[in-house]
């Protein structure tokens, strides 16, 4: 069995490829376009929106097999605004396909896919597609693996033939052709390499061997003892060298022209891992959260994790990969998080939109339950043990919008809706502005928020009113300031007394710590007891900055000294004194707003570079590095979010629609002193008009 995911860069045919990848192993009969002419489309965008769009919106999984192996195939969304789609998948994967454009090479998606990938150690190849392309270099594409991703990666095949001519590949660990010809491709025939490719197979075949000797003992004392180095043994060290992920075995071809599939499938049999393969660990909840080593045996006690839930017509579709154990329909599960049994009455294998009833799911499978209500990241287990699985990392919402129903019969499903999406997107936010009673609902992008809003009007039949876009601003600190805090009040009766001493800093730069809360006090002069209340009411007192009534982020408070008073001191006094402490050190603390800065990625034919550059110059952006491909030329720019609205209309009208992009949180930087000013002055004159 193989679980493997399609991970890319918006554009560079992930979608193409599962489809192909269906069609060579039967799974489907015949082959749709994503954005098909015939009313069709591929088989994975099964979403209307996605159609028309032709973008993936959410990852969808499938199962085929090939060489009768098993393979579960997650086809994940290339745009930065659905980043969670592929977290979660790489989250349960065992390995993982990383497609690459021949033309464009390693883009700004690239890269961040190669970082999810890493942040969950999965095992990956990677598949220079487009090679019919013009302008394909798969060379470059190599190269770029090596230098921007920083992989120790080498061709497994050589194409033969580019761009027009692109015919099939030459497999370098057995020197032989293979040439991929029919209507489809099917007719896949294997012969000896051509003469004019004969010498740069011997030399990419040596570069190979010595790029996989680097990482592999047994292969490099082959090498060193000057031992001819079989198809075999080359095949066994790549597949060691993958799986340690000290090496990225590159494949090729094109998927849209039905060549380099067939290869690739047998290269996700030979080199990427079967679930016994994988260390995967959980907590023990009764144990201290100690790190339990998981077997993939389905005899085991039951551990699995709900990584990804859809509300279908029949309720919530739970999928559910297995790490050990069984699951039966009409097994009672335990719901780890919060410790309720639930019974499975239905268990199916998904195929896209399509479901097939399964009797049983065992460990190393991939599964989805109806009538399991959950949260996504919950684990289940059988209730014989109290174990618990890692939770996926979830990037912070960098925009938001305010949304109002058009009519208020349909705020019943308005409601519906929000907490449906809630549920399934944990990159998805809601909240509720308190002056202006407006729900604010916060996201990845545009493009995301917009998907949304949409999908309520066709799903829930809900019209909303969407308000100006908002950046997710914030405030810090620059400089070290102290506090002295008493909070005092008598009113007959018991009152209320407490005193906290210290100062507040900025964090160092670089944290990843938003907060840090240091008690450095000497003896009690607060109980134990209080110093909870006192660490809650200064992280209250983060909510709302004093400067423009954003979240603060980035600050280290450190208590050295406070006092009590026998009778009056309690919890709410102590909770009060931080939140009047953080106010009274915040303003001396030189305060500053932070904006959202983006990398944005631009993409267009090179007569266009001079106007797009003068186009993000103006947008306050600094253009990072330019790189020209063939006849197009790539723009790497950091730009602030709330100065990129509009920006796609506007590229698209000065290259004749030609210019494309892509942008990515990258940081938080301090805004513009006028713009700061601004910010404030607007800030007092709400608060002036509230009081």
């Amino acid at each position: 069995m193989r679980n493997i995911g399609i991970s890319a860069h918006i554009d560079s045919g992930k979608t193409t490829l599962t489809e192909r990848i269906l069609f060579f192993t039967g799974r489907i009969g015949a082959i749709h376009e994503v954005r098909g002419k015939d009313g069709v489309g591929a088989k994975m965008d099964f979403m209307e929106l996605e159609r028309e769009k032709g973008i993936t919106i959410q990852s969808a999984a499938t199962h085929c097999s090939w060489d009768g192996h098993a393979i579960n195939i997650i086809d994940t969304p290339g745009h930065v605004d659905f980043t969670i789609e592929v977290e979660r998948a790489l989250r349960v994967l065992d390995g993982a396909i990383l497609v690459l454009c021949s033309v464009a090479g390693v883009q700004s998606q690239s890269i961040t896919v190669s970082r999810q990938m890493g942040r969950y150690n999965v095992p990956r190849i990677a598949f220079v597609n487009k090679c019919d392309r013009a302008g394909a270099s798969p060379t470059k594409v190599i190269a770029g693996l090596r230098d921007k991703l920083k992989y120790n990666a080498a061709a497994l095949q050589l194409p033969i033939g580019l761009e027009e001519h692109h015919r099939g590949v030459v497999d370098l660990l057995t020197r032989e052709a293979i040439i991929f010809e029919g209507e489809h491709g099917e007719t896949v025939t294997r012969g000896p390499v051509p003469p004019d490719l004969a010498s740069a197979t011997e030399a990419a075949r040596a570069e190979l061997v010595e790029r996989v000797a680097e990482v592999d003992e047994a292969l490099a004392e082959l090498f060193l003892l000057g031992e001819p180095i079989s198809a075999n043994d080359l095949r066994a060290a790549i597949r060691r060298a993958t799986l340690a992920l000290t090496f990225v075995p590159v494949m090729m071809g094109s998927a849209y022209k039905n060549k380099g599939v067939h290869a690739l499938l047998d290269g996700v049999i030979d080199y990427l891992p079967n679930p016994a393969e994988v260390k995967n660990v959980a907590l023990d909840l009764e144990q201290g959260e100690a790190q339990i080593p998981l077997t993939c045996d389905p005899t085991l006690p039951l551990c699995g994790l709900a990584f990804k839930l859809e509300e279908g017509k029949y309720g919530q579709l739970t999928y559910l990969r297995i790490y050990q154990g069984t699951v039966r329909r009409g097994d009672t599960l335990f719901n780890v998080s919060d410790g309720k049994k639930v019974k499975v009455p239905r268990l199916v294998q998904m195929h896209a939109n399509e479901m097939s009833d399964v009797p049983e799911g065992r460990a190393g499978d991939i599964v989805a339950m109806f009538g399991v209500e959950c949260r996504s990241g919950t684990t289940f287990t059988d209730g014989k043990t109290k174990l618990s699985l890692s939770s996926m990392y979830v990037p912070e919402p960098v925009i938001s919008l305010a949304l109002k129903t058009k009519n208020r019969e349909a705020s019943a499903n308005f409601s519906k809706a929000l907490v449906r999406f809630v549920k399934e997107d944990p990159t998805f936010r809601v909240s509720t502005n308190e002056e202006t009673s407006e729900t604010i609902i916060a996201g990845m992008g545009e493009l995301h928020l917009e998907i949304y809003v949409e999908r309520m009007r066709r799903e829930y039949n809900v019209d909303c009113e969407v308000g100006q876009p908002a950046v997710a601003f914030r405030e810090t600190l620059r400089a070290k300031a102290p506090f002295d805090y008493l909070h005092k009040k008598q009113s007959g009766g018991s009152g209320q007394y407490g005193r906290v001493v210290g100062y507040v800093e900025p964090l160092e730069e670089g944290s990843k710590e938003t907060f840090a809360f240091d008690n450095h006090m000497i003896g009690n002069n607060i109980p134990p007891e209080f110093l909870p209340a006192v660490e809650k009411g200064f992280v209250e007192a983060l909510a709302k900055g004093a400067l423009t009534g954003h979240p603060v982020t980035g600050v280290r408070v450190v208590l050295t000294d406070g006092a009590a008073h026998a009778v009056d001191s309690n919890e709410l006094a102590f909770r009060l004194a931080a939140q009047g402490a953080f106010k009274q050190s915040f303003i001396a603390g030189k305060p500053t707003v932070l904006e959202p800065v983006m990398k944005v990625e631009v993409e267009a034919p090179v007569e266009y570079q001079g106007t797009i550059v003068g186009q993000l110059n103006q947008r306050k952006g600094s253009v990072a590095n330019v790189d020209t491909r063939e006849a197009s030329v790539v723009i790497e720019a950091e730009v602030p979010l709330d100065n990129m609205f509009g920006y796609s209309t506007d590229l698209r009208s000065v290259t004749q629609g030609k210019g494309e992009f892509s942008m990515e949180y990258a940081k938080h930087a301090p805004t513009p002193k006028e713009k700061q000013d601004a910010m404030i002055a607007e800030h007092q004159k709400l608060a002036g008009k509230k009081k």
